[in-house]
């Protein structure tokens, strides 16, 4: 499925955005991939400041009685992700969003994808950020390319021997610097 054509003009830089990161760009060349099961893909972009970012989460939030937040949660990255934006002249009204992924790729397992969807929407919502366009749920991984700088997003679906193949972490929460919540 493509949403937006990706440019050719330019030579690109390609950064892959692996779980548990946030990387934001106005590098004109600059290309962010990922590859997304049951994780979701926020794409963020400031058509003024020419400039965007991407996050790449494996579970939305910690449930009851968990020890703490870390890069593995979508409440923790999309924080980094705005304020890394907002650091580098973005400003929050004008952000404009892409989410991608959240697949239930095994049946009869929690529907992770499901709950991943549901908090980033939610979460858009929250803090008035227009969402553009999604391609969420269903049963297919898929592969996410974003021109940050451009807005430009593309959205191919995977073949499910491809598929990436969650391992949460089970070390304790690192220590990773300040994050404001809005």
């Amino acid at each position: 499925m493509l949403h937006a054509p990706i440019s050719n003009a330019l030579p690109v830089m390609r950064l892959t955005v692996l779980q548990g990161q946030a990387r934001v760009s106005a590098g004109p060349r600059v290309l962010f991939s990922t590859v997304l099961g049951s994780c979701v893909a926020t794409c963020l972009f400031d058509p003024e400041a020419q400039l965007g970012g991407m996050n790449h989460f494996l579970l939305a939030e910690p449930g009851p009685g968990a020890a703490g937040v870390d890069e593995h949660y979508g409440v923790y990255l999309m924080e980094v992700l705005i304020n890394e934006m907002i650091a580098q002249g973005a400003a929050k009204s004008r952000l404009r969003a892409h989410l991608y992924g959240g697949a239930n790729m095994h049946s009869g397992m929690a529907r992770i994808g499901t709950m991943n969807s549901e908090f980033a929407r939610r979460f858009l919502i929250r803090e008035r950020i227009e969402l553009l366009r999604e391609d969420l749920g269903g049963t297919s991984a898929r592969r996410v390319e974003f021109r940050p700088a451009l807005g430009q997003v593309r959205c191919r679906t995977v073949d499910p021997a491809q598929a990436p193949t969650p391992a949460p972490s089970v070390r304790a929460p690192a220590a990773s610097g300040d994050v404001e919540l809005f």
